[in-house]
């Protein structure tokens, strides 16, 4: 039987993988390790609750002692805890510091200390900065333009350091702009969704034309999956969705999904240091594990926002919690 330790496993990315992981998967054992702070989703895992390869542990990835407790024993680490909020992080960067950087340094001694094999760092393209055409491949230099991104970045290179000076297994992926069902309220396909539904106007920055690439959860965890076994140690990896969409033309497609109209859409001052455009460039993956998106954006969107449509239950207090209201 295989261990793996899942940091933010309550969370959007983190509860598909478990959940996917221990469908897919027979014999395997996954411990979530998780705070459980405002994004975190206990209801994400209600699928999962009575399955017996599944544990959970509520706790601080900064906590050293609770680490070194959760990590004895494991094969793997998936390590998807983090704060995440652009928004968040130009309010206060302080805590994506302390849990994006030190939490993962905490996490890769921990790792290293019992001895396992392979540490998956998940990570995002947002740690690039901006390109105005083209791709990024994996040997583009980091330029981080928020304070999200930052910590991203730096923990990026904390755990590659691990692995060149301890030899630690660690594969460290950036993904594009993931949907789906179960994500938080606040990124912007879930947030115009629930408030569009609701006749509440949405926030759209600046000119609208910002662009990013969608990639839907299902299909960034089926490329963790394989990443777990067959990524190269110290190696990055690009997981990217090829749908690249403006925000604009996004909201767009959210209007008409959900029946609604412009007259909703409220143009507010763009957001400090937006970065105008990501892009992944997927070949790596792509060549070595034959990895390939699956999920149509039309029919993904089309799926997550009658997901959001059929859960209210779901999302109506979440607002509430994160002071979306």
């Amino acid at each position: 039987m295989i261990h793996i330790l899942v940091t933010g496993g309550a969370g959007f990315i983190g509860s598909e993988f478990v959940r996917s992981l221990l469908a897919s998967r027979p014999g395997v054992r996954v411990t979530v390790l998780d705070k459980l702070t405002y994004s975190g989703v206990a209801a994400n895992l209600a699928p999962v609750a009575g399955h017996p390869g599944y544990a959970f542990v509520r706790g601080d990835i900064c906590d050293p002692v609770l680490v070194d407790e959760v990590m004895a024993g494991q094969d793997a680490v998936v390590h998807f805890a983090a704060e995440s909020h652009v928004d968040r992080s130009i309010a206060g960067a302080e805590e994506f510091v302390r849990t994006n950087l030190t939490g993962t340094q905490v996490l890769l001694d921990a790792a290293l200390r019992h001895g396992v094999g392979r540490f998956l760092h998940v990570s995002t393209d947002e740690v690039y900065g901006s390109i105005a055409t083209g791709a990024w491949t994996e040997e583009q230099p980091l330029a981080p333009n928020s304070p999200y991104a930052a910590s991203k970045a730096g923990s990026d290179l904390l755990a590659l350091a691990q692995h060149r000076t301890h030899g630690l297994g660690v594969v460290v992926t950036r993904c594009s702009n993931n949907y789906g069902p179960y994500q938080f309220p606040e990124k912007l396909i879930p947030l115009f969704t629930t408030r569009l539904l609701a006749g509440r106007p949405v926030p759209l920055y600046g000119d609208g034309h910002q662009v990013r690439d969608w990639l839907h959860v299902s299909d960034h965890c089926r490329a963790l999956a394989l990443l777990l076994e067959g990524g190269r140690a110290g190696e990055v990896y690009h997981v990217g969705g090829g749908t690249e969409l403006s925000n604009r033309e996004l909201t767009g497609l959210l209007l008409a999904a959900t029946g609604t109209g412009w007259e909703l859409v409220e143009q507010v001052a763009d957001r400090k240091g937006h970065d105008r455009r990501y892009a992944l460039d997927g070949r790596k993956i792509r060549e070595e594990l034959g990895f390939e998106p699956r999920v149509r954006f039309e029919d993904g969107l089309a799926a997550t926002v009658a997901w959001y449509r059929e859960h209210p239950q779901w999302w109506q207090p979440l607002l509430e919690r994160a002071a979306l209201e």
